[in-house]
Parts: C-alpha cells; sequence; structure tokens
C-alpha cells in the first residue's frame, strides 16, 4: 500500500471506530489513487459528486458516475480506485441501523438527498442521539433506503482469455471488433469464445460489451460530453446506432436519462 493509499485507510479507519449511527465525510482527489482489497464493519456509500469512482465487488466491477453512489454492505470484501480529481462523498451507517440492501449495488440519487448528504458531512459527526443532527441522519437513512437501484455493474472473470479480452475493450472502447474476429485473435473458435464468456459473464459478448459501452456513456455524458462525441468515443458508426444500444440497456434515450438525473 502506497503512502497516499494508508493516509486514505487511516481516515476511513477514523470514521469507522465512531459510534453514531450514521457518519459522513468529503474526499476530494487529486492524483488517482487505489484501496486494495479490504472490508468495513459498516456499511458504506460512495457517491460521485465530481468525477467518477470504480470499485471491484463480489467478482464484478461497478463503475460510478457523478450522481451515483454504490452501496457496499459490511463485511464485504472490495477495493475502490478514484480517478484525478474526482470529489466524493462517503456514508458509514451502523448494521444495526441498516435499511439498505444486503448486497452490492449502484444507486440513484436525488439532487435532494445529495445536498442532504453533503450538509450532513458539513456537520459535527460526534453528536449524540438527542440532537438535531442525529434526527437529521434518520432522515437521511429513511431516504436512502428507497433509492432505485442502476445497472452499472460489469461482470468480470479470473479467466485469463475473458481477463485478457476486457482489458483491451477497457483500454479502447471504441474497438468495433466482431466475435469471430476476437476469436482468431485470441486463436480458439468463435463457438468457444462465446460460451466461455457467457459461463464467466453470464452475458453473450453482445450484451457484455454493451453493459461496458452503456456506462462509459454515462460517465461521459455526465462528464459534459455531448451525444455525439461519446457515440464516436465508443466507436458506433452513427448517433442512432448509440441511442439504440443505451436505449436497449437503459430503456431509455440518452438525453431522457440525463433530463432525469437532474429533475
Amino acid at each position: 500500500m502506497t503512502l497516499l493509499n494508508y493516509l486514505q485507510w487511516d481516515k476511513l479507519q477514523h470514521f469507522e471506530s465512531m459510534p453514531q449511527s450514521v457518519v459522513a465525510r468529503i474526499e476530494e482527489t487529486h492524483n488517482t489513487h487505489e484501496l486494495p482489497v479490504h472490508t468495513h464493519p459498516k456499511g458504506q456509500l460512495i457517491l460521485a459528486l465530481h468525477g467518477y469512482v470504480t470499485c471491484e465487488v463480489e467478482g464484478k466491477m461497478w463503475m460510478v458516475p457523478t450522481h451515483s453512489a454504490i452501496w457496499i454492505p459490511p463485511h464485504i470484501p472490495h477495493s475502490n480506485r478514484a480517478f484525478n480529481h474526482a470529489n466524493l462523498c462517503h456514508i458509514f451507517i451502523q448494521p444495526s441501523e441498516l435499511r439498505m440492501p444486503d448486497h452490492a449495488c449502484t444507486l440513484a440519487i436525488s439532487p435532494l438527498i445529495k445536498e442532504l448528504m453533503c450538509h450532513f458531512a458539513t456537520l459535527d459527526q460526534h453528536y449524540s442521539v438527542l440532537s438535531a443532527t442525529h434526527r437529521m441522519a434518520q432522515v437521511l437513512l429513511d431516504l436512502l433506503s428507497v433509492m432505485p437501484p442502476q445497472p452499472f455493474d460489469l461482470p468480470l472473470s479470473a479467466h485469463p482469455t475473458v481477463t485478457k479480452l476486457a482489458e483491451q475493450l477497457f483500454s479502447n472502447p471504441c474497438e468495433r471488433k466482431t466475435l469471430a474476429q476476437w476469436a482468431a485473435q485470441l486463436a480458439m473458435t468463435e463457438r468457444t469464445l462465446a460460451r466461455l464468456i457467457k459461463k464467466e459473464t453470464g452475458m453473450t459478448f453482445g450484451k457484455w460489451r454493451n453493459q461496458l459501452h452503456m456506462i462509459i456513456a454515462v460517465q461521459k455524458l455526465t462528464g459534459k460530453m455531448s451525444v455525439q462525441r461519446v457515440s464516436e468515443y465508443l466507436g458506433y458508426h452513427s448517433v442512432s446506432a448509440f441511442i439504440t444500444m443505451f436505449k436497449g440497456v437503459l430503456g431509455q434515450s440518452p438525453k431522457r436519462y440525463m433530463t432525469e438525473q437532474h429533475e
């Protein structure tokens, strides 16, 4: 663990040792940093206020864009990577106070709840159960418990062939090779590669790549990149093809999705 990672971990441990039902802190990252696999005795919610963070949890990678949050239940092994100039809000919740899902997931966070989380993080976290801050914490828990989940997880695999394919798709998301072309590059038949991806990820190659593209697209759109530019970035031959993919995964157009995130 690097010195930077150690300092970040030390700060998180301080908040975890506090007895309050909910504690929060704002973290601004000036450089990309990663915390290796670890667990927390409390539930952890990570909200991306600016930029984004990725987490590996339970065999999946979660790419959390701005205005969304990843929920990690207590004692679940995970690793986090915050990217350069990300601004994050961490919420830690005592197990006895949990009203959240019992599995890792990404949650949509409304503007109201985002403001409440950020305001809560500015308050004195050493509050008593008779304080107004404690009452605010209970309101926050009630609101978070009904936030809808979002499909921002990408199944990972420890299989070297699928890992190699995933790495290439991550590093060059505009790559449009067909499954047959990938199979030839990886020295196997198309049928063998198709079966392997399905076995390791639970998805067909097309759905798996679309899921990755959707996650990256939401990141770029929340970063103010235009639909046209996102389409080009992901290698689509037309904007309409990109919109069709996006609607197929999220059920609505990129424009409508982004509008709803700010309502």
